[in-house]
């Protein structure tokens, strides 16, 4: 039996041959560890189109590999999609904006707004936030999938 990892790694690679082959795509795949998980690495001349107007196709592209693996193995961890690494600068970037408005904050105590988010890119944010004294931060309460987080000053902050 395969451990954990070359299981989903075989999996996660069968379920992006099986999307990307039928539709003509050029790619090579690799994987790294991530999370729980596994980091499902798409090199392609054609990034461009997997990856889509800031990440929808390749938010897409992730819902579907992990579906299709969820059919095969029920509970298995999560695979996370990145194209020409276009996930990574996004998160570094959302980080950056969140440490910017933390600091705006800090300075001048009136709270800000993120723009919507989805959980995963939530919770980015609050854990990068969480390490800076003095800000707390907090999700709207609201049934929708994207939300608003609300960057504070801390109650008992002294500027």
């Amino acid at each position: 039996m395969p451990d954990t990892t070359e299981k989903l790694t075989a999996l996660a690679t069968e379920a992006a041959t099986s999307l990307l082959t039928p539709l003509g795509f050029q790619y090579t795949l690799s994987t790294e560890p991530y999370e729980d998980g596994i980091s499902l690495l798409i090199d392609s001349a054609d990034a461009r189109y997997l990856i889509g107007d800031e990440g929808d196709r390749l938010d897409d592209l992730q819902y579907m590999i992990n579906r299709l693996v969820q059919a095969k193995w029920e509970d298995a961890p999560r695979v996370r999609v990145d194209c020409d690494n276009y996930r990574a600068r996004a998160e570094a970037k959302l980080l950056r904006r969140a440490r910017s408005r933390a600091e705006r904050v800090l300075k001048t105590g009136t709270p800000l707004l993120m723009e919507k988010l989805n959980a995963y890119q939530r919770r980015l944010v609050h854990n990068e936030l969480a390490t800076i004294p003095g800000i707390v931060t907090q999700s709207e309460e609201t049934d929708s999938r994207f939300k608003r987080i609300t960057i504070s000053r801390a109650a008992d902050y002294k500027a």
